[in-house]
């Protein structure tokens, strides 16, 4: 399962720096390209204070089944030069699409059998590439289904409701706090502002919270499979309802027991103060299974009979 560094031009021609690992044998192979969640993220997913470490299990696990991934450095990380808050939400996902465009343009892998999994922001942009490219199969890990404001929102209420109850019994008041600083927010013009003291990248967030993925979902030319846990804090598990709705001939979903939006399981309560502790531990084994077998259908069988899409499960 050998690593080759691969380099994606973007559009504006800055080099993103990535990985491809193949899979051992000849190709050409399928690929899949592998997208994370927000902010200022290395390839495989980590920052010095969040370390996912989702890059190499993921690339293992789908080599060991014949197909390639490919995941990059985004701007301003890693190797790749440049600015991660003056790229913003749509620079992500142009930057996304260039990378599949990169992907198929190699002899050592299948034009016709591309597919991409993202997690939280890049299951967002997984939806657009299974809207906007010629990928063939689309997996969102933690994605949802609605404006990104109201999931915004719903995420802070989440959040405050997994605290303490002293923070609790102030959730009004925060609430009226958060509603104003994202009203600041959205009158901002720069890449960069201040809230309550602190840096807040403003562009991005202005990008997100007017995007309203159902567009995207509603034109998804791709099969689907739709995962949230059932422990997510940030993204709400019954949005995987309206994605088998909105996608085409339907998704396949799985709300997974006891999976936190870290994709590590925690039985326990959860909170935003578990993911150090969770994060110890490697990425859910049953998760990358659960993902890497779908994948093998929908890949490796490129060009045979379409497989049924449209089911729901809980794990």
């Amino acid at each position: 399962m050998p690593d080759i560094d691969m380099t994606v031009t973007a559009d504006d021609g800055t080099s993103l720096a990535g990985t491809l690992t193949l899979p051992a044998g000849p190709g050409p192979h399928p690929a899949v390209l592998l997208l994370h969640g927000s902010g200022p993220l290395d390839r495989d997913g980590n920052t010095p204070k969040l370390p996912m470490n989702l890059g190499r299990p993921v690339a293992d696990t789908l080599a060991a089944r014949g197909m390639a991934t490919l995941r990059y450095d985004r701007r301003g990380n890693g190797a790749t030069p440049g600015d991660w808050r003056a790229a913003g939400f749509a620079g992500n996902r142009r930057d996304a699409a260039a990378a599949v465009r990169a992907l198929a343009a190699r002899s050592d892998i299948r034009a016709d059998a591309i597919g991409v999994i993202g997690h939280s922001e890049g299951a967002l942009h997984a939806m657009a590439l299974g809207a906007r490219t010629d990928v063939r199969a689309v997996v969102l890990l933690a994605g949802f289904a609605g404006p990104g404001e109201d999931a915004f929102r719903r995420q802070g209420r989440s959040v405050v409701a997994s605290m303490p109850a002293p923070v609790r019994l102030l959730r009004r008041p925060l609430a009226g706090l958060g509603s104003r600083a994202l009203a600041r927010v959205k009158r901002t013009r720069t890449d960069v502002a201040r809230v309550a003291g602190a840096k807040v990248n403003a562009r991005w967030l202005r990008e997100m919270l007017a995007h309203d993925t159902r567009d995207d979902l509603a034109a998804v030319d791709a099969a689907v499979l739709a995962i949230t846990g059932d422990k997510d804090l940030q993204v709400d598990p019954d949005d995987l309802k309206e994605i088998a709705r909105l996608v085409p001939g339907g998704a396949e979903t799985h709300r997974i027991e006891n999976l936190t939006h870290v994709l590590r399981r925690d039985p326990g309560h959860p909170t935003l103060n578990s993911y150090r502790r969770l994060l110890r531990d490697p990425v859910d084994p049953g998760l990358l299974d659960l993902v890497a077998g779908w994948l093998t259908g929908h890949l490796r069988g490129a060009g045979c009979e379409t497989l049924p899409r449209s089911h729901s499960a809980t794990s």
